[in-house]
């Protein structure tokens, strides 16, 4: 009998509904999420100070539909912009003198578009305050014109002689503007004859909309690039005046004056227009990161990785599971799975009756045990001094500590028998409908494009209980013929389960002699180089993380960071160590990611992992 009968699935599928709702989330946060140490004391405090800063921020950003842009595209777009070869160049400070200058030819070719678009908007505007708004907005671009006019002329480049031809994705750029400006959207299709002032009005927010994410975007650029100015090693950076331009107060505050003309120019809009709004914004966002993907470099830059690394050498990546792929603990599924394959026993047997309370009660006892013990477990593993250095050998020493507790709180669940009679099919339902963080699945469909081009291994290393889960939730993304996973598996008769784990990755200690083996096995497979990159959130992830060549944290685990920096782990931004890898290379020096033990780099999304492994 199948657990997914009409009226049951209501109730939880799409299984997303069931995975960010509220109420699910309180129940989640008191289970075996903690695993992930994100029932670490400090976390919940720390989370909800976060949920009330979200709530505001939503709040703010409802009000305002240039900030909800910009924030929808961030994570993504602007990742690819900022760890683009040229951007990465440009605040290393080698970017080749030729390069650069091409570069500005092309941005004075669509800072021309840029003006005329703004031209066009203020004539369509029918208030004279955004009308004045406009042509001060156009009047800031016109003098950057002049500015890079200026450096061209440094160069011996006259701009007002030389004819700069656009490269294809300047050309798809400014006849984006122009077109947009001129009131034709959906592939040159125009609302017809603009008749009435309002129509006109409505052609000023579409433009305003299409040139406001440029704006944010370099200005976003300028503040990034801006801490390479302070470092004492680039006290005379070659390019210092073009980040100064694009970090200085001034260009922040045209970015702010043109958010704020299109936040007004939305009133009056319709819902459907104003996602019309949107989508100009994202791909007005898209085509600024093909301009500056679209700018190539001479020498060799180490993003994106994939390329940089010599083709004959391999490439292995790692990754956690739960939290890290997931936005949801896979223990939390598969006991929620638990609970209600325990309903419909009640069910049919005109219940409610004594298993649906069994499971409840066995699955709470469960959590606030693990919780205690928990805390208590951290507590006991951190030293209680101040460590000089990375002290790896001590950390190692306290995560045994953490695996034996992982062990006993595994038996625990299985003595309980609150997983037995799950059905495998429930499980691969449950796992085609999770939810997996953004960007996480077009990260691995691309890293499954690029096994086709370069020697890739893909491995997954996960706690979960049951690796059905994981295989589910890969073979939905398409990847599953392409990585191995590494998990626990459930025991079966026929298609249920029998309450039985087989254990083979339970703590931080059992993952790390699992990746030892594999890039054993490669080792002794193959003659060529390697370079392993492990990509994890937890605690769980730690030894893992300091053992590969990059580690990569994804996600903010207040006790990652917490026990890491007990032990003398340092975690690093990506992005600033990507540009010194970049200032290595560009000394002609071989860029060394594992020049000093006990360094972790930090990132936000999967998207940001994306632009710096693959590229665009």
């Amino acid at each position: 009998m199948r657990l997914f009968s009409p009226s049951l699935l209501n109730r939880i599928a799409p299984f997303s509904s069931l995975l960010i709702s509220k109420q699910r989330q309180t129940l989640r946060s008191k289970t075996f999420l903690l695993r992930s140490n994100r029932a670490f004391g400090s976390d919940s405090s720390i989370r909800s100070e976060s949920e009330k800063r979200a709530n505001v921020m939503a709040v703010v950003e409802e009000a305002s539909p240039s900030r909800r842009f910009w924030n929808e595209v961030k994570r993504k777009e602007a990742n690819f912009a900022l760890l683009s070869p040229l951007v990465v160049a440009l605040a290393s400070g080698g970017l080749e003198t030729d390069v650069f200058k091409i570069y500005v030819q092309q941005d004075v070719y669509f800072l021309k578009a840029f003006a005329r678009a703004y031209e066009m908007a203020e004539e369509c505007a029918d208030d004279d305050d955004d009308k004045t708004t406009i042509s001060t907005l156009k009047n800031a671009v016109l003098d950057e014109l002049k500015m890079h006019n200026s450096v061209l002329l440094g160069w011996g480049v006259d701009p007002a002689k030389e004819t700069t031809v656009a490269n294809p994705a300047t050309t798809r750029y400014c006849d984006f503007l122009i077109a947009t400006a001129s009131g034709k959207l959906d592939s040159g299709k125009g609302p017809g004859k603009i008749a009435t002032p309002f129509e006109m009005t409505k052609i000023a927010a579409y433009t305003v909309g299409a040139m406001t994410p440029c704006m944010r975007l370099y200005a976003h650029l300028g503040k990034e690039l801006e801490i390479f100015l302070n470092q004492e090693e680039n006290a005379s950076h070659p390019y210092k005046k073009w980040i100064e331009t694009y970090s200085a107060k001034s260009f922040e505050d045209s970015a702010r004056q043109i958010e704020e003309l299109l936040d007004k120019l939305s009133i009056s809009l319709t819902g459907e227009e104003l996602d019309v709004i949107g989508k100009l914004y994202q791909q007005a966002m898209k085509l600024e990161v093909d301009f500056f993907h679209a700018q190539r470099r001479i020498h060799s830059s180490v993003v994106p990785l994939a390329q940089y690394l010599n083709p004959k050498s391999k490439l292995i990546l790692f990754s956690d599971f739960d939290l890290t792929c997931t936005t949801v603990d896979s223990s939390a599924i598969l006991a929620e799975i638990a609970i209600l394959t325990a309903q419909k026993a009640d069910l049919a047997d005109g219940g409610p009756g004594k298993s649906l309370g069994d499971a409840r009660a066995s699955w709470n006892d469960l959590s606030t045990l693990y919780t205690e013990e928990y805390e208590q477990c951290i507590e006991t593993l951190l030293p209680s001094e101040e460590v000089s250095g990375f002290q790896y050998d001590k950390l190692y020493k306290g995560l045994k500590l953490l695996s034996e507790f992982e062990r006993r709180a595994n038996a625990r669940v299985i003595d309980s028998g609150l997983l037995r009679g799950i059905n495998v099919e429930d499980i691969k339902k449950a796992g085609e409908r999770l939810i997996l963080q953004d960007g996480c699945r077009s990260f691995f469909q691309n890293l499954v494009n690029l096994k086709q081009k370069r020697d890739l291994d893909i491995h997954v290393l996960s706690y979960c209980w049951c690796a059905d889960l994981i295989r589910s939730v890969f073979s939905s993304v398409g990847c599953l013929d392409h990585l191995s996973i590494h998990s626990n598996e459930f025991s079966y008769e026929g298609s249920l389960s029998t309450g039985e784990i087989l254990r083979n990755m339970e703590s931080p200690v059992d993952k790390l002699e699992k990746f030892k083996s594999l890039i054993s096995t490669v080792c002794s497979t193959t003659k060529s180089d390697h370079m392993s990159v492990y990509i994890g959130d937890s605690v769980g992830d730690l030894l893992c993380l300091l053992h590969a060549d990059i580690g990569i944290v994804v996600g903010s685990s207040a006790s990652l960071r917490k026990i890491g920096e007990k032990f003398g782990v340092s975690f690093v931004p990506l992005f600033p160590a990507v540009v010194n890898k970049q200032r290595q290379l560009d000394k002609d020096e071989v860029p060394v990611w594992r020049e000093s033990s006990g360094v972790l780099y930090t990132v936000s999304s999967w998207f940001e992992i994306h632009a710096f492994l693959l590229g665009q």
